[in-house]
């Protein structure tokens, strides 16, 4: 995101005075409860799912992502950055291209 994104999620928490109930937990739930919101515009079918709604809660997904990332006092290029190192080592091209299985079945 960029940085008016992230201010703007900022403010909007500040105006309302809403920082006060992000606890990491309070977030982490938040972020699951969405995530399954997003879920349920696939549920019946695979294509036949609303664009807008699918933006919607993706979007809440995100926000509260962002709430939590300044809550805990991290960088979400430097997180996913570090993850992505990782899924590299564990997931080498060589093994995995066009392979769905768990790194530790490749």
């Amino acid at each position: 995101m960029n940085q008016e994104t992230i201010n703007k999620i900022r403010r909007f928490s500040d105006d309302r005075d809403w920082e006060q109930f992000y606890s990491p937990a309070n977030l982490a739930k938040s972020i699951v409860i969405e995530a399954a919101e997003l879920l349920e515009c696939f549920q019946w079918s695979d294509e036949g799912y609303d664009i807008q709604h699918v933006k919607e809660e993706l979007a809440d997904v995100l926000v509260y992502t962002q709430n939590l990332l300044d809550k805990l006092g991290l960088d979400a290029d430097e997180i996913v950055n570090m993850k992505m190192a990782q899924n590299e080592a564990k997931y080498p091209v060589e093994k995995a291209k066009g392979n769905a299985a768990k790194y530790d079945q490749l």
